[in-house]
């Protein structure tokens, strides 16, 4: 009898091993917050200000990525429960439910320490009505301070300056006010402008890494891999220069898969030979990662480009970068441009743009059950991008972080079967027809 096959261990590349310390380093921060004196912020990830925050020397603590973590360490399904045993409806995000439910056991960190209470809320709102229940919840909660950045929704598809000067004086007259209020420091704008060009440093080489999947093969996943690549820009190191450096080993990383002609780096090593081109909308399911990532490299499928990566911003599509010659309006503008908050005929636009400039086969849809930010208008979108481009497109369901929501055999049968239908469409098999 042969012994049974023992998982590969994959070597961390030294971009990893940095953002795993940075991520560390955060949460121990984070948690020594009663320790050092600093004061916290709770914010989200969608057009968070974490270059203003770091103005006045706060912590930023995002309820978001607490919640994935959790979802990722297979931790939220218990904590969701005892959300809905306090009264939280089946249908609400996910996301809000594991934070709550995670508080609700004394909210504890990754490293096995309580996290700290914020002393201020910051809610720069972006597309999601779901952010300001949370929030009315977490100050039920913690009755802290709480400071509401209100973003209009482009609803006719582009930033007008009406909005942007809407957002700037919001950011003068209430969030900086607030900030200096709980922190006790007063405003640098100098400091803030130094900030803001790390930033667009960092953004440089990110965009740069996210573009190089127009190679074939991919040297990366943009969807399964992108997920880490967008931690720094997206959360608590946009603005520093750890945040720079991260960017810099990645694309040295990137160039040098690219040299050698090889694809992306799988949970088990090296992906074997690429076979399908995706382009995909929506978010990944968190509690079954692995799983639902080994669906795809097991049959050669590489995301050259995904949506979700563009959550926090989107910096690829057109060319934002945050400007320290503007600062506030700078920040304004990234508030605005978030995927999230650009109207349905843009999110088509793009992802039709992607469809074409990384020659994807075709696009895939991950409804997620509780998140109507992304979910609202994709089966229009499947609709519509078919009929443009005429590349097969399917649609899948998963949950965030809720492990009730994930069905491995459902999911693989309707990938296999798109699958199958990219390669009828290739063969010359006629007009696509949807796997749903």
């Amino acid at each position: 009898m042969s012994a049974a096959k023992q998982p590969t261990e994959v070597v961390k590349e030294p971009s990893m091993l940095k953002q795993k310390a940075m991520i560390a380093d955060n949460y121990d921060k984070l948690t020594g917050a009663g320790e050092s004196g600093r004061k916290v912020a709770a914010t989200y990830v969608p057009g968070n200000l974490n270059e203003l925050l770091m103005c006045f020397d706060m912590l930023n603590n995002l309820p978001e990525i607490n919640a994935i973590q959790n979802g990722m360490r297979k931790q939220s399904g218990k904590m969701i429960a005892d959300a809905e045993k306090m009264g939280l409806s089946e249908d609400v995000c996910t996301y809000v439910k594991a934070d709550l439910g995670h508080m609700a056991k004394g909210a504890i960190a990754p490293n096995g320490k309580p996290m700290p209470v914020p002393d201020l809320l910051l809610l720069s709102y972006t597309g999601c009505f779901t952010f300001m229940k949370w929030f009315e919840l977490l100050r039920d909660q913690y009755g802290c301070r709480t400071a509401m950045l209100h973003v209009p929704y482009e609803g006719d598809g582009e930033t007008t300056d009406n909005m942007r000067q809407y957002v700037v004086k919001q950011i003068k007259e209430e969030v900086i006010p607030a900030l200096e209020e709980v922190s006790g420091v007063k405003f640098d704008i100098d400091r803030l402008r130094e900030n803001l060009k790390n930033s667009a440093a960092a953004e440089e080489n990110f965009v740069w890494v996210l573009q190089s999947a127009k190679n074939r093969p991919s040297p990366i996943d943009a969807y399964f891999g992108g997920v880490f690549y967008i931690g720094p820009i997206f959360t608590a190191f946009r603005g520093t220069v750890d945040a720079i450096e991260y960017y810099k080993l990645l694309r040295h990383e990137i160039e040098q898969r690219i040299a050698a002609g090889k694809g992306p780096v799988t949970p088990e090593g090296e992906m074997g030979e690429e076979k399908y081109r995706l382009v995909v909308e929506g978010p990944p399911n968190w509690t079954s990662f692995r799983d639902f990532w080994k669906m795809f490299y097991d049959d050669g499928a590489v995301v050259v480009a995904s949506t979700y990566t563009k959550v926090g911003g989107v910096y690829d599509y057109d060319g934002f970068r945050h400007d320290p010659a503007r600062p506030l309006e700078s920040l304004a503008d990234y508030c605005l441009g978030c995927y999230t908050n650009r109207n349905l005929p843009e999110r088509v636009k793009m992802i039709e743009t992607y469809l074409e400039e990384y020659q994807a086969d075709g696009l895939l849809i991950n409804s997620i059950k509780s998140c109507n930010s992304f979910s609202a208008g994709q089966l229009m979108i499947m609709r519509e991008i078919e009929n443009r481009t005429g590349k097969p497109a399917a649609f899948i369901e998963t949950d965030l972080v809720d492990p009730r929501y994930f069905s491995p055999a459902n999911v693989k049968n309707r990938l296999e079967s798109y699958f199958q239908m990219v390669d009828q469409k290739r063969h010359g098999g006629g007009s696509a027809h949807r796997a749903a």
